[in-house]
C-alpha cells in the first residue's frame, strides 16, 4: 500500500510539474527601429522652444517667436538647394470589436524615422493594414492620423489612412476629439476603432482619431502623419468617452508592462515593448515614482550639479515630466543660468530668443535630479544647432512656468524606460 501510495504521489507531482507552465501566458516583446531621416533641412533653436513653450501653454517671449522667423529664413538661404521629399498618399479603412491585445510570442521590429535635426523621431505604425509614420509622443494621450478626410491641399506629401479600405475599422458614432496646444496649433475630427500593429505588438479596436482638421504646422510637415501619445489615459481628449492609449490596451499581452525609449543622437535607436535590454545602457537603472495625476511621466526635479560638482538647489518642490515629443529640454531657470554660467562665451540671447555659445565652446555634463536621483546629461548632447557661422544654439533652455520638460536632449544621454506596471520610470546611461 505503501508503495502504491508513493506512485500515487509522484503521478500527482510530475502532474502539477507538468501543468504548471501552462498558467505562465508567454507574452511578447516587440521593437520599433528608427533609422536617420533623408528629409534633413537644417535644425531651428528657436523653432525647437517655440514649439515646446506652445505645447505647454508657456508664456512666449516676443523675442522667442521673431527669433523663430529669422532662423527659418536663414535655414532656407543656406539650404535652399536641399528640397524634402514627401511621400505619395496611400490609404487603408473597416470595423472591428471591443479593444483587445492580440496574444503573440514573437518579436516583431519595424524601422523608424528621426525627423529633420532629431525635432521628432517619426517610426512605421500599421493601422488596419496601411503603414504611417506617426510622431510617438509621451506627453499625449491621442492617437490621430492624416486620412482621407482632410482636403486634397491639406494631405499633399502625406501618407494618409483611407479607413473604406480597413477591413477592420468601425467608426465610433457620436464620438469626436481635439486636441490643441496654446497657440491654437493642433487636430480635431471623428473617431474610429481598428487593428494597431507596432511591430508585432498588435492592439484591436484601438480608437483612431480621424483629423479633419490640422493646423498649418501638420500640414507643412509631410515627414508625419499623425501622433501616437504614450502619456497616461486620462488626457485623452476624446468625447464623449476618454479613451485607452495604445499602451494601455498592449500592456497585457507585453511580457513586461514596460516601454522604452532608446533615442540617440543621428543614430540609429527604438522604442521597445515589453523588455528593458540591459544591454543598451551601462551600469544599474536608476527606478522613481512617477505622479500621474496631470496624465504625464512626472517627477520631482529640484536639484542639480554641473560636470560633477556639489549639487545645487534649483526650485523646492519642482516637477518635470519625461517627453519624447519634445526637442530641447527646459529646466528650472537656475539651472539654465548656472550652467551657462560655466560655459566661456555663453548668453543670453534675446535677439536669438534663448542661450547661445561659441560653437568651439566645450560644454560641461550636467546632472539633474530626476525622482531624488541625479542623471546625467552629456555637453555634447547640449549642442543643439547652429545659428550662424560660429555661433550656436543650447539644447538646455530655461521654461517660462513652473513645469520643466525633459526632451530629446535627456533621451540622447540616457535610455529612459516607462513602467505601466507601477507608474514609475527608469533611467540609466547610454553604452
Amino acid at each position: 500500500m505503501q508503495s502504491l501510495a508513493n506512485l500515487f504521489l509522484l503521478f500527482g507531482l510530475l502532474a502539477l510539474a507538468s501543468a504548471s507552465p501552462a498558467r505562465i501566458q508567454k507574452r511578447g516583446v516587440y521593437k520599433v527601429e528608427r533609422v536617420p531621416n533623408p528629409n534633413y533641412t537644417g535644425r531651428n533653436g528657436p523653432r525647437a522652444l517655440l514649439k515646446t513653450l506652445r505645447k505647454y501653454r508657456m508664456p512666449i517671449p516676443a523675442s522667442v517667436a521673431n527669433a523663430a522667423v529669422q532662423q527659418d529664413e536663414m535655414i532656407f538661404k543656406r539650404q535652399n538647394r536641399r528640397k524634402g521629399k514627401g511621400h505619395k498618399q496611400k490609404g487603408g479603412a473597416g470595423k472591428a470589436g471591443g479593444a483587445a491585445a492580440a496574444a503573440s510570442n514573437e518579436t516583431g521590429s519595424v524601422t523608424a524615422t528621426p525627423e529633420a535635426n532629431d525635432v521628432e523621431y517619426l517610426a512605421p505604425v500599421t493601422i488596419g493594414g496601411q503603414t504611417l509614420n506617426l510622431d510617438f509622443d509621451s506627453g499625449s494621450s491621442d492617437l490621430w492620423v492624416f486620412n482621407t478626410q482632410l482636403s486634397r491641399k491639406a494631405t499633399q506629401g502625406h501618407t494618409i489612412y483611407d479607413p473604406t479600405q480597413s477591413k477592420t475599422f468601425a467608426l465610433m458614432e457620436g464620438a469626436s476629439f481635439e486636441i490643441s496646444y496654446g497657440d491654437g496649433s493642433g487636430a480635431a475630427g471623428n473617431v474610429g476603432t481598428d487593428t494597431v500593429d507596432l511591430g508585432g505588438a498588435t492592439v484591436t479596436a484601438q480608437a483612431v482619431e480621424l483629423a479633419t482638421a490640422v493646423s498649418q504646422s501638420f500640414v507643412q510637415d509631410p515627414n508625419n502623419n499623425g501622433l501616437l501619445g504614450l502619456a497616461f489615459s486620462s488626457i485623452n481628449t476624446v468625447q464623449p468617452q476618454q479613451q485607452k492609449t495604445f499602451f494601455d490596451n498592449v500592456m497585457p499581452s507585453l511580457a513586461e508592462p514596460v516601454f522604452t525609449a532608446d533615442l540617440r543622437a543621428q543614430a540609429v535607436g527604438a522604442y521597445e515593448f515589453g523588455q528593458v535590454d540591459t544591454s543598451k545602457f551601462t551600469g544599474d537603472m536608476t527606478w522613481v515614482p512617477v505622479n500621474n495625476t496631470s496624465g504625464f511621466w512626472q517627477f520631482t526635479s529640484e536639484k542639480f550639479a554641473i560636470d560633477g560638482g556639489a549639487p545645487q538647489k534649483s526650485t523646492a518642490g519642482g516637477q518635470a515630466i519625461a517627453d519624447t515629443g519634445t526637442t530641447l529640454m527646459l529646466a528650472d531657470s537656475a539651472v539654465a543660468d548656472a550652467y551657462y554660467a560655466q560655459v566661456d562665451g555663453a548668453v543670453n540671447d534675446q535677439a536669438q530668443g534663448g542661450f547661445t555659445f561659441p560653437c568651439n565652446a566645450k560644454l560641461p555634463d550636467l546632472q539633474i535630479d530626476v525622482g531624488g536621483t541625479m542623471a546625467t546629461v552629456k555637453g555634447d548632447d547640449i549642442n543643439f544647432a547652429q545659428v550662424d557661422g560660429s555661433t550656436c544654439f543650447g539644447g538646455l533652455q530655461a521654461t517660462t512656468a513652473g513645469l520643466q520638460i525633459y526632451g530629446d536632449i535627456f533621451f540622447k544621454s540616457n535610455f529612459v524606460a516607462f513602467n505601466g506596471g507601477n507608474n514609475s520610470l527608469g533611467f540609466a546611461q547610454h553604452i
